[in-house]
């Protein structure tokens, strides 16, 4: 039985793919998550016996219980080529996102599990021209982890979604092999059509005719600038675009759905409900779109929902990755020395305490 932690769980995509490919043979011991909304849905589809952490700033390595993987979305927002690419100057309600990736190492190195996973965005990797990255790739090196990282887009795995992440995997030392080759993906065709939701769709969902108006004209102006601003309506035979929180991010998934659907408001409103069947995508659709299971609850409010999967990963990528994984840890266990211990129990000589590289 592996045990793992899981910080900066989010709603908790890594760890269901992590669950997906271990099975029975994987234990989650400790959850941090600072988001109250996000805690929520998380306590909502896991059921454990424990509270979720807060703030894993304030929290002693001391106090997190022993584990064997450590599941770490640390914050992307810092890096993302969406946003200001603030990276370790990035301040966000008094918190610096872009050095959080540092508690990781803090809580790793005292803990020394065989394994620590983590995913960001693409901009991660050329961020300050890769200073970065190296800083972030040195850090684990120094703590006794060798490192490996590949770009993999979520189009590749089942899901009909454009959206390219780094992932990093760092095995132990005495452990890790000499290659690690990540999954190339499924190539299966999925496309929007495949992953929207049965017919009637609530009318909320679908845009008034005035907002409509207001959408081509914001997408006018900035194409007389030369910019590429804009909503988007995507062919429901193709795939969509990288899913994201706030600003446009659900209009540039727009979509056409002239299937029956009433023309009834329920929701205030300017004008009318459009007559081409323009509409936003539901918070399930976008659950699909990260491969998340339909029996995934979703009890917030919209709002929060298109918030917390715009901020998730891709479930398939997660568990190839995560199978790929699983293979090296059994092939540890299968040359491991008779009565040499191996999951949660300690099976390497702890390291010596060093002078922390977090500062």
């Amino acid at each position: 039985m592996y045990k793992s932690i899981d910080l900066f769980a989010g709603i908790g995509g890594i760890r269901k793919g992590f669950d997906n490919a271990f099975g029975k043979d994987i234990e989650t011991v400790f959850v941090s998550e600072w988001d109250e909304f996000a805690q929520k849905t998380y306590r909502a589809n896991f059921k454990d016996n424990f509270n979720i952490a807060g703030d894993i700033t304030k929290i002693s390595e001391k106090d997190i219980p022993d584990f064997d993987i450590c599941l770490a979305g640390f914050p992307c927002q810092a890096f993302s080529l969406a946003g200001k690419h603030m990276g370790f100057d990035d301040d966000y309600k008094g918190i610096c996102r872009g050095t959080l990736f540092q508690d990781v190492v803090r809580i790793c190195e005292y803990h020394q599990p065989s394994v620590i996973f983590c995913e960001n965005v693409k901009g991660l990797t050329i961020h300050d021209k890769g200073r970065t990255f190296k800083v972030i790739t040195k850090a684990f090196e120094q703590i006794g982890y060798k490192v490996f990282s590949e770009i993999l887009n979520s189009k590749d795995f089942g899901v009909p979604q454009n959206r390219e992440r780094i992932y990093i995997v760092c095995f132990r030392n005495d452990i890790a092999p000499k290659e690690f080759i990540f999954p190339t993906g499924s190539k299966k065709n999925v496309c929007i059509r495949d992953i929207m939701e049965a017919a009637p769709i609530p009318s909320k969902y679908y845009l008034s005719d005035v907002y409509v108006e207001t959408l081509r004209r914001h997408r006018a102006r900035h194409e007389a600038a030369g910019h590429g601003f804009g909503y988007e309506i995507k062919d429901l035979d193709g795939i969509a675009g990288t899913i994201v929180c706030g600003g446009m991010g659900r209009e540039r998934n727009l979509i056409i759905d002239e299937r029956e659907h009433s023309m009834i408001p329920t929701t205030h409103i300017t004008g009318e409900i459009n007559k081409e069947g323009i509409r936003k995508m539901t918070p399930r659709e976008w659950a699909r779109l990260q491969g998340f299971p339909d029996d995934f609850k979703l009890e917030l409010a919209d709002t929060h929902l298109y918030k917390q999967f715009g901020n998730s990963v891709t479930v398939a990528v997660i568990e190839a990755i995560a199978k790929e994984i699983r293979k090296v840890l059994k092939k540890d266990e299968r040359k491991a020395e008779p009565g040499r211990m191996v999951g949660t129990i300690r099976i390497h000589t702890p390291v010596e305490r060093r002078e922390s590289v977090c500062g």
